[in-house]
Order: structure tokens, then C-alpha cells, then sequence
């Protein structure tokens, strides 16, 4: 297996950042600066986006797991906290079936357990449509407006433009192929790692069903919701999206 880029700054105990569909490592940059100090901050790039684009890129959930652990096996990392953002958050719960005794944490973030996402801004069938009609600039443009309430105005927008230029279109395909395929509802009662889930009350791609679910049935999980936030509430509103996953990773 090819070996995947990976943003890893700081030291202390690993904290694992795992971007969503057309995302990078760049995604990360206000956390990576904000965690480098008390953690060792790995923020890897998913195969066939962003610094891992020339990579092969994978048509499931659990490739992009296995991508991740076989990286993080490669660094000797045997225990880790782990953050999944959007198809990172399914990419996160695939890794706790699969290794769920190497997390210590674990933070279920802007997403859910079906990733045939029921009330989505679109289908991922329309995604799939248009990416194939328009191209992908065209397409990481348009949905990445809808990752944020002020939409192409907001700070970090730009972050969202550049990591979408740098998917393949083979890549940004599969990944929609990958979340239409997955369905993690059966594993949520095994999920038993401690588990904070953030939601932002406008997200347009996860509705509160979504979030409500894996609170439900995640055994020993919290709910956060982030008022005035769409889908990226990590960029939106850096400052209290990084307080409290703090929060989180120091509470005993």
C-alpha cells in the first residue's frame, strides 16, 4: 500500500485529524496551530487528495481506513486521539471497528452514520451528475459554498477552493462513490472509546438526525451543537470548535 502525506507537527500525545470529501491536510491549519503545542498533531491527506493527489485513490470508507492506520502503523503510533470531519467522520468510525483499542478518543464531527446522507443539500447521485457534467473545479466550488454560512465570502473559504483544486476528478468520484456504499449503523453499538460529536445547527450536507443517531447509540458519546455554523464549523468559528475538542481531549 502506497503510503499517504501527513501533515505531523508538535509532540505529546497523537492527535489524528482526518479531512472530509475534496478536503486536505490545509483544511486543518487553525487546529494544527492551536493543538501543535500540547499534542503531536497528524493531519494526513486522503489517497487522491490534496499532497497524497498522485496517490490511487480508494472507492471505500474502509480503504481510506486502512490508509490511515497503515500510515499511522508506518509513524509507530500505537494509541491515538482521532477527529473525523464530514466522510472523515465515516472514515473515523470504520477505524473503530477496525482498531477501536488503539483510540483513545474519539470526535464524530459534522457527520453521521449513513453515508447515502439522507437530507443532503443534493443527492450523491446529482453529485456525481454534475461533477461528471461541470468538472471539478466547478463542483468543489459549489458545494464548498455550501459548507459555510457567508458561503465563497467566508475567511477561510479559499482553504476549501484549494484543496477541491488539488482532488483528482477520479478521486472526488470515488469518494462519492465511497459515502453512497457506506453504512456504519451496525457499529455504533460497538463503538465504547469516549466520543464527542459537533454539530453545527445550519449544517446543509448532515441534518440533526444524522447527529442524534450516533449520539443515541454510541454508548458513552456527547452531543455538541455549535449555534450559527453550517457544515465547516471548524473555519467558521475556529476558536470555539478548538476549545471545545480541548475541552474533550483534557476531561478525564
Amino acid at each position: 500500500m502506497q503510503e499517504i502525506f501527513a501533515e505531523d507537527v508538535g509532540s505529546g500525545t497523537p492527535l489524528v485529524l482526518v479531512h472530509g470529501f475534496l478536503g486536505s491536510s490545509d483544511m486543518w491549519i487553525p487546529q494544527i496551530k492551536f493543538f501543535k503545542d500540547n499534542f503531536r498533531v497528524i493531519a494526513p491527506a486522503l489517497p487522491g487528495f490534496g499532497n497524497s493527489s498522485a496517490i490511487d485513490s480508494c472507492n471505500s470508507i474502509e480503504g481510506m481506513a486502512k490508509a490511515i492506520l497503515n500510515l499511522l502503523e508506518k509513524k509507530e503510533i500505537k494509541n491515538f486521539n482521532l477527529l473525523g470531519h464530514s466522510m472523515g467522520g465515516m472514515i473515523v468510525q470504520e477505524m473503530t471497528k477496525l482498531a477501536g483499542e488503539k483510540i483513545l478518543k474519539l470526535i464524530c464531527y459534522g457527520t453521521g452514520p449513513i453515508g447515502n446522507i439522507p437530507g443532503r443539500f443534493e443527492t450523491i447521485d446529482k453529485s456525481r451528475e454534475k461533477l461528471k457534467v461541470n468538472g471539478l473545479e466547478d463542483t468543489a466550488y459549489r458545494i464548498a459554498k455550501t459548507w459555510f454560512i457567508e458561503e465563497e465570502k467566508a475567511k477561510y473559504f479559499y482553504l476549501c477552493e484549494e484543496a477541491g483544486k488539488q482532488t483528482s476528478i477520479e478521486a472526488a468520484d470515488n469518494g462519492l462513490v465511497a459515502m453512497k456504499n457506506w453504512n456504519g449503523l451496525e457499529n455504533l453499538k460497538d463503538i465504547k472509546n469516549k466520543t464527542l460529536i459537533v454539530w453545527g445547527d445550519r449544517d446543509k450536507a448532515y441534518n440533526f438526525n444524522q447527529v442524534q443517531t450516533l449520539n443515541n447509540n454510541i454508548l458513552n458519546s456527547d452531543l455538541k451543537i455549535v449555534d450559527g455554523c453550517s457544515h465547516n464549523v471548524h473555519l467558521e468559528k475556529p476558536d470555539e470548535f478548538n476549545i471545545i475538542v480541548e475541552k474533550f481531549l483534557k476531561k478525564n
